[in-house]
Formats: structure tokens, C-alpha cells, sequence
């Protein structure tokens, strides 16, 4: 699996779902950030992690 840092989650699905390509699972809150995974044209499974602001 591949990981990928972005900076704003919701706005990054929105467009990936108007191109058709739906996400797997998320997005989940979880304590270091919120998580979605998609597959890319081959198949890899892609992580998109946008980490928490700090406190």
C-alpha cells in the first residue's frame, strides 16, 4: 500500500468521486488524522491521510 499526505481530505474525495473513482472505506477520524484508501488504475491500494492540526 501507498501513502499519501493531503491537506484537505473532503475536498480530495469530492473531486475523485465526480472522476468516478470511489473510495474503498473512510473517511475515518482516528487520533493522528482522518483516513480514506482508493485503488489506482493498476490495482494498488492508495492511503490518503490529512494528520490532525496540532493542539
Amino acid at each position: 500500500m501507498i501513502s499519501y499526505r493531503v491537506d484537505d481530505l473532503d475536498a480530495l474525495l469530492e473531486q475523485l468521486t465526480a472522476a468516478g473513482i470511489e473510495p474503498l472505506d473512510g473517511p475515518n477520524d482516528e487520533p493522528n488524522g482522518r483516513f480514506a484508501w482508493i485503488l489506482d488504475p493498476e490495482g494498488n491500494k492508495l492511503e490518503l491521510w490529512e494528520p490532525r492540526d496540532p493542539d
